[in-house]
């Protein structure tokens, strides 16, 4: 396809997304009342104010405090897109547009898109609410309008390449050995060098994914200044961040935080700024800029000519001393980043200002199958060569438009790479679960192709229970499944019950052994299911003080733990399955487990699938299967 079509299509799918996106936020939050707002997690209010500044370029911050009691779901996360307001009576413009640079319990650091902070802050009765996030949009828009118009460039030649136009190049070097290294991950470090133009990390669940990117990302800064890292989601970001500093390598990370703590904050650019030695002279240039802003800008009964000049001397003070703190605050944020090895942010976050005039030779994308193509071209503008590194069978990147999936918006850069590259590095080798638990995938997406490392391949229970899979069925129990009329999401009550019997079960063995419970994790697609699991357990005085771990399959990925259980929720007599059809999602649930998998369902409404089917017939022979009947009492 001509690359003017392709990018025109692709044009067309994000605006479709984009408009989806915005008719789900305006029925789900904006026409909400406040009540409701708050009721179901995408509002705080009211709020106290904790701290104000001034942060990077010409912006200001406010850190809120929740001081409500409320359990409302948490629906804000670093990156989103937010609007501080005040219902104080008389407030002038009485809200700011801003974006959550990080939550921690209940504070919220919010970075204003304004240069002073308001007057009313004040006045009380602040709150935060989740606004619809333009910017992602008008940023992938931008990237596709560069990088269709790119000629006779790097940009250029690196799309001809990855819309398969011309083949990609590797050089034939001597390859290196790593000892901490298996085979497979050596061969990835060693393509990713030889590559030219692009390279795939391949690497499926627990198979040192991870691993592999930094010890690559060593190799390349022994030729390269920096290596500039991105991912889709700010906490993947900080995975490599915090990774990437743990090998001894200078990491900046740019943007906003998932996690709060010592280990990724002082790797930020806001921290390693503020640590400079001109950092308090910088800092006190802009506080006497707003000052005289703020003096400018104050109403007066009498204005005259005096005042008048008063006012446009004020206005022009301000502008100097801004100018001059934007000035000194360049010159050091220059020094930090010509110092950093590697630089890191989300994809969007690549858009930074501080980034505006700096060019990559590489730049690495992980998390490369969950990030909508669209965006990932966003790094790739700023580089010469690209390596993306995921795993196409798990967790997909989101689409809300109908049409845009079926035009093909959900299928991402490095799954059309994977289809044409000569050249792919496949991670075989996994060290996370035993291998009955490995088996039903290796089988389904990995043609059998992974190995279990020996340290994990046999590993149990201290107290082993059963096969290391099992099966629990609840056909024929009346098990049926519920809905919340307001969500549209499903719930199980009563294989939630079923759940728990099992769950008793292991703990008493331990109890009684007076041993160490293993680390548990509950799974479910459905996000009601989860909510109900959780009211539950804390009203469940055996289990509250449990350090158990409840949470939806995306809120999973990335994590592990030694027992796993999946409610499957669905059981209804049409044998609809509904998004247990999303089978990557399944792959991520499964592969959660170390050591024990217990997964609950009714086989007469999922058997009808043949994924399902055939992990039924798996448990069969390789696992145990067993009937709710059994754990009945």
């Amino acid at each position: 396809m001509d690359e003017k079509l392709y990018f025109k299509i692709l044009l067309e799918q994000v605006l479709a997304e984009k408009k989806a996106d915005f008719e789900a936020y305006k029925k789900l939050i904006a026409d909400l009342p406040l009540a409701e707002r708050k009721e179901q997690g995408f509002t705080w209010h009211p709020l106290n104010v904790v701290k104000f500044g001034y942060t990077i370029g010409e912006r200001s911050f406010v850190i809120v405090e929740k001081t409500s009691e409320t359990d409302a779901p948490r629906q804000f996360r670093s990156g989103k897109t937010v609007r501080l307001f005040t219902l104080a009576p008389g407030a002038y413009k009485p809200e700011r547009i801003g974006v959550i640079n990080y939550i921690k319990d209940k504070k919220m650091k919010i970075v204003l898109n304004a240069k002073d902070i308001p007057d009313w802050l004040s006045q009380g009765s602040l709150g935060v609410d989740i606004q619809f996030d333009e910017r992602t949009y008008l940023e992938m828009e931008k990237a596709i309008k560069i990088v269709s118009k790119a000629s006779r460039d790097r940009l250029a030649e690196l799309r001809n390449i990855l819309l398969q136009k011309v083949g990609a190049r590797f050089l034939n070097g001597h390859p290196i050995t790593i000892p901490t290294l298996n085979d497979s991950q050596n061969k990835a470090v060693n393509q990713v060098l030889a590559a030219q133009d692009v390279a795939i990390i391949h690497g499926p669940p627990g198979t040192g994914k991870t691993t592999t990117i930094i010890q690559a990302i060593k190799q390349l800064v022994k030729t390269e200044n920096t290596v500039l890292v991105c991912a889709p989601s700010n906490a993947a970001v900080d995975l490599l961040t915090e990774r990437a500093a743990r090998e001894g390598l200078s990491v900046v990370r740019l943007g906003n935080i998932s996690r709060v703590d010592e280990d990724i904050i002082k790797h930020t650019l806001e921290a390693q700024l503020g640590t400079h030695p001109d950092s308090k002279n910088i800092k006190k240039v802009k506080i006497q800029a707003a000052d005289a802003r703020k003096k400018a800008g104050k109403f007066k009964r009498k204005f005259g000519g005096k005042e008048r000049t008063e006012r446009r001397d004020l206005y022009n003070e301000a502008r100097e001393l801004t100018a001059w703190a934007n000035q000194l605050e360049d010159r050091v944020i220059d020094q930090i980043l010509d110092g950093a090895q590697v630089i890191t942010c989300t994809l969007v976050g690549a858009t930074q200002r501080v980034l505006s005039k700096r060019k990559f030779r590489t730049v690495l994308i992980d998390e490369a199958a969950q990030a909508l193509e669209p965006a990932c071209w966003i790094p790739i503008i700023k580089a010469s060569k690209v390596v993306f590194a995921g795993d196409p069978f798990q967790l997909p990147p989101t689409v809300k438009s109908t049409t845009s999936k079926k035009e093909g918006l959900n299928i991402t850069l490095i799954e059309k790479c994977l289809q044409f590259l000569p050249q792919i590095s496949f991670l075989n080798v996994q060290y996370r679960m035993h291998e009955v638990i490995m088996g039903f995938s290796n089988q389904q997406f990995y043609s059998n192709e992974l190995i279990a490392h020996e340290s994990v391949k046999t590993h149990q229970l201290a107290l082993p229970e059963g096969q290391p899979v099992t099966f629990i069925d609840t056909a024929g129990c009346g098990f049926e499944e519920k809905v919340n009329p307001e969500f549209k999401s499903r719930y199980n009550p009563d294989e939630f019950q079923m759940l728990c019997e099992h769950l008793y079960l292991l703990i008493n063995t331990y109890q009684e052994a007076e041993m160490d419970l293993p680390s548990i994790g509950i799974i479910s697609p459905y996000r009601e299911q989860v909510i109900y699991m959780k009211t539950q357990i804390a009203a469940d005085e055996r289990l509250a003080t449990l350090p158990l771990t409840i949470n939806t399959i995306d809120a999973f990925q990335g994590q592990e733990r030694d027992v796993i259980y999946i409610s499957l929720v669905r059981s209804n007599g049409k044998g609809e399955i509904g998004f247990l059809k999303d089978y990557r999602r399944m792959n991520v649930a499964m592969t959660r487990a170390r050591k024990k998998l217990v997964v609950l369902g009714d086989s007469a409404t999922i058997g009808m699938d043949k994924f399902y089917g055939n992990f039924l017939d798996y448990c069969d022979q390789a696992g145990e299967y067993k009937t709710a009947w059994e754990y009945m009492q």
